[in-house]
């Protein structure tokens, strides 16, 4: 009995330090050696100072910028350590609700838009930190964002366009529009 009690704390420890140590910093290491900017957060810097992140949405608000896909993290929008959905289904009053307020503040902002307002712009992703918005999202919001920042909505098409990423590999995923870079492009204009 004494030797299956050794045995099993020897597994234990092995384990634990192969599971434990080895394994964690090897696959940092491979991270840091292969995707440097993905395994650091993929940081967006401005002037040396962190303002966001390619991969996490950012809340705005202020009618001048675009608008990213609504968050469902708790307690506050894009929570990056509370990732969830809304898990309101289709039949819950929350979530028309919920939908009808983001509706209410698109057309507040733009009163004179009478397009349809996209999916994305007032539905949470799955993970509720989305950073992209497709592009029809934002080809609805590019006459306010136009209109708010003295530019000709084709100047900002074109930067919409500069900043529509495209399928990967022609076929994989949807295109989508990165918000925080597409507004940051903006201001530095």
């Amino acid at each position: 009995m004494l030797k299956q009690i050794r045995s099993a704390i020897v597994m234990l420890l092995l384990l634990t330090l192969l599971t434990g140590v080895v394994y964690p910093l090897a696959v940092t290491g491979i991270a840091q050696a292969l995707f440097p900017h993905e395994a650091n957060g993929s940081l967006v810097l401005r002037g040396g100072q962190a303002v966001g992140s390619a991969l996490i949405g950012q809340p705005f608000d202020d009618p001048k910028y675009f608008w990213g896909r609504p968050s469902a993290t708790a307690p506050m929008a894009y929570n990056a350590a509370a990732s969830s959905g809304s898990n309101l289904g289709p039949l819950n009053p929350a979530l028309l609700e919920n939908v009808k307020s983001r509706l209410a503040a698109l057309r507040a902002a733009d009163p004179g838009n009478t397009s349809p307002v996209p999916a994305d712009l007032v539905t949470a992703s799955g993970s509720g930190l989305d950073p992209h918005i497709s592009p029809a999202a934002a080809e609805y919001q590019v006459e306010r964002v136009a209109r708010l920042r003295g530019m000709e909505p084709a100047a900002v098409r074109k930067m919409v366009h500069a900043h529509t990423q495209r399928r990967g590999l022609h076929v994989l995923g949807e295109p989508g529009v990165n918000v925080l870079e597409l507004n940051l492009a903006l201001d530095g204009r």
